[in-house]
């Protein structure tokens, strides 16, 4: 089969060669110049633009009430009033919450910080938070990641003679909270040109507000700033990439005991450190705290000026991580036992009594991925639950949300992630509505899953010097990714597992070049190669550094057959006969002729295996391969019809793979028989 092809569509762009040659006359490498002329950068002036890590950062007062808030904020330290610094429990929200507290008490505000409980408060300011903050004397609550939705919260405050500044990222809805002020770049109303901030980035913009010396503020407080915009896959572009690249060059050469020590417990080189190492070592190891109930831990982390306390800390996270793995498999486990047969659902909304509130997020943007499409995790206490979901393929959560907000008790987040509370009584009927929601935006059988390639090169542009010039694009991650490209046509040589028989390494061969590649996580059977297969492979390209050689080796990202015909994931037509809304020039382009029917049963029939299980794209690409005919997506789910309607085979959806059985003794039929063909003809006819 072909289980482990991610990727139903593969986008690659092509650079105008106009474009490559101004960028290689302008001192980028042809691989470079490859890359940025596949997104758009068509001389050095727009590449510099795109690539510059040293761009003057901007007035921090052009930010919507930041004039407020700055002299709110200064009014609460002149007067010695007691401030509350309160905040979300990921990376970014801790990184802000600890940038404005440590920031604020350098500068003789008397300042507590303050992160809910994940598991008795939920998130944002809420009313156990703000009583409790009242008792203690506050009288000025500065919220950082959070807050933009707290209108109740906001008219507590109120009553209670707080004052409320709100800082903010997240999407606004239609109603602010009545605060002194709300600082958000997202404020419909807002001027700011930088609308991708992360929360810490918003607080790094009021700590310079308060300052006056913007500067002063991001050499002492760089390293924070980074990691929350990397842990929050903010875009890497504009400030965020100022704040990545500044605070990448900071975090090497780290001055907090804490950070020192969590790179050094989880293995992470300060000399190598990356967006990547951020995302895929760090950040998880720091949201493990507040994910498992212990967030004071990654507070003291980045706080404390002890060497021996910072160590024993960074032992504590790493070993929360490890508990958060083993809590993470067993609800997916469960989660995956919980999910339809048949064929796929447009969203997954599951719910559970026992389900941990600080780890479903993690389980729900799994299940969206492997099933492409959105998942929503519901973790239930009596007649209530608090849902973490997950987008996929484009779908907005926020405005999906919004739509139904009457069925919810509150919401927040934004397009790729949100979390909501509703009762238990209401969960079948938004489970209804969110997978009509979802229906309407996908295609039933169009790939969902798709990944974007900068663009396909020969294998002589695969050499260690060109592989080095990428660098030019580093910091990489969202907004900057790293370079994705495609070879063609490679044959493969030799395939051998390592790590445990976990991963796969492979040897391909384009011509008279051969390449060294690594899949992580798969093996020849998911992914269904053989030495001998031709295919094409996408990957992103590395220098592999083994006792002092350094190689070239692709990270391979995809494998899928190579096709000597064209492939097509065109299945509107077939979209259209599902629902009953055939004309007669989309029956006409989608009725099989004799010899697409004949090719596709031969290919069915020639398998040596008694079912067949892939992806449909895949498997389309295989008879293509295997026929040297064109065939498009629908026209072979059509044909696959067409079969099953004369008993000819079994066809049964699961997700996203398809499983075919043939059915023994009936190698001959009618097909016009077929009601598929039937209704076909009648409304090609029409």
């Amino acid at each position: 089969m072909c289980a482990n092809v991610k990727y139903g569509i593969w986008n690659v762009n092509e650079p105008e060669a106009g474009a490559v040659n101004t960028l290689v006359r302008s001192g980028y490498a042809p691989l470079a110049a490859m890359v940025l002329a596949s997104r758009g950068l068509r001389d050095g002036i727009q590449a510099g633009q795109y690539l510059d890590c040293n761009a003057p950062l901007l007035d921090p007062f052009l930010m919507t009430d930041m004039d407020l808030a700055a002299g709110r904020v200064g009014l609460a330290m002149s007067r010695g009033e007691k401030i509350a610094v309160f905040g979300d429990y990921d990376v970014d929200g801790i990184t802000a919450i600890c940038l404005l507290t440590d920031f604020l008490r350098r500068h003789g505000a008397d300042c507590v910080s303050y992160i809910p409980g994940r598991l008795e408060e939920g998130y944002g300011l809420n009313p156990i938070a703000i009583h409790q903050l009242h008792s203690e004397g506050v009288r000025l609550i500065i919220t950082v990641d959070c807050g933009i939705t707290a209108v109740a919260e906001a008219e507590l405050c109120r009553e209670l003679g707080i004052d409320l500044v709100i800082t903010d990222h997240h999407e606004c809805k239609e109603v602010l909270p009545r605060a002194v002020a709300v600082v958000d770049p997202h404020r419909p109303d807002g001027g700011y040109p930088h609308k991708n901030l992360s929360g810490v980035g918003v607080a790094f913009k009021l700590a310079a507000a308060l300052c006056g010396d913007q500067e002063a503020v991001l050499a002492e407080y760089t390293d924070m700033v980074c990691l929350g915009t990397v842990a929050d896959v903010m875009p890497l572009q504009g400030e965020n990439r100022v704040f990545v690249a500044r605070g990448l060059e900071a975090l090497a050469h780290t001055k907090r005991p804490g950070i020192a020590a969590l790179m050094a417990e989880s293995g992470c080189a300060p000399e190598s450190i990356s967006a990547s190492s951020i995302g895929f070592m760090l950040a998880p190891r720091i949201n493990a705290a507040g994910r498992m109930g212990q967030i004071d831990l990654a507070v003291e982390l980045f706080l404390t000026d002890d060497p021996v306390r910072a160590a024993l800390v960074a032992k504590q996270l790493c070993e929360l991580n490890r508990q958060r793995q083993a809590v993470e498999s067993e609800i997916y486990r469960q989660a995956v036992s919980m999910l339809p047969a048949g064929r796929p659902p447009e969203a997954i909304v599951l719910a559970d009594e026992s389900w941990h509130q600080g780890v479903v997020g993690i389980v729900a943007s799994r299940i969206a991925e492997e099933y492409a499409c959105p998942a929503f995790l519901i973790c239930l206490d009596g007649e209530h639950g608090k849902a973490s979901s997950r987008s996929h393929g484009g779908f907005n959560l926020f405005s999906s949300l919004t739509a139904l907000s009457s069925l919810l008790e509150s919401y927040g987040g934004h397009e790729l992630a949100a979390g909501f509370t509703i009762t238990r009584a209401n969960i079948p009927e938004f489970r209804r509505q969110i997978c009509a929601m979802a229906a309407g935006f996908y295609s039933d059988d169009t790939p969902r899953t798709s990944l974007d390639i900068d663009c396909a090169i020969p294998a002589e542009l695969l050499t260690i010097s060109n592989i080095d010039s990428l660098s030019v694009l580093e910091p990489c991650g969202n907004g900057c990714p790293k370079p994705v490209l495609m070879m063609k046509m490679l044959t493969i040589e030799r395939i051998t597992m390592v790590g445990g028989g976990r991963h796969m390494r492979l040897r391909l061969r384009s011509g008279r070049h051969s390449v060294n590649a690594i899949y992580f996580s798969a093996n020849p059977e998911s992914v269904s190669i053989q030495p001998g297969d031709v295919v094409d492979v996408a990957f992103t390209p590395q220098i592999n550094e083994f006792r002092g050689e350094r190689s070239v080796q692709m990270n391979v990202l995809d494998i899928r057959p190579s096709c000597s015909a064209e492939c097509s994931p065109e299945a509107a037509g077939y979209r259209a006969l599902l629902e009953d809304r055939l004309t007669a020039s989309v029956a006409a382009a989608l009725l099989p002729e004799r010899t697409m029917l004949a090719m596709v049963w031969r290919y069915l029939a020639a398998s040596p295996a008694a079912t067949i299980q892939e992806s449909p794209l895949c498997l389309c690409r295989k008879i293509v391969r295997w026929t040297g005919r064109p065939l498009s997506l629908g026209q072979m789910m059509t044909c696959l019809d067409i079969f099953r309607d004369v008993g000819l085979l079994e066809v049964h959806r699961l997700h996203k793979y398809i499983t075919i059985r043939l059915t023994p003794g009936t190698e001959k039929a009618d097909l016009n028989e077929s009601q598929t063909m039937q209704r076909l003809l009648r409304a090609k006819e029409s």
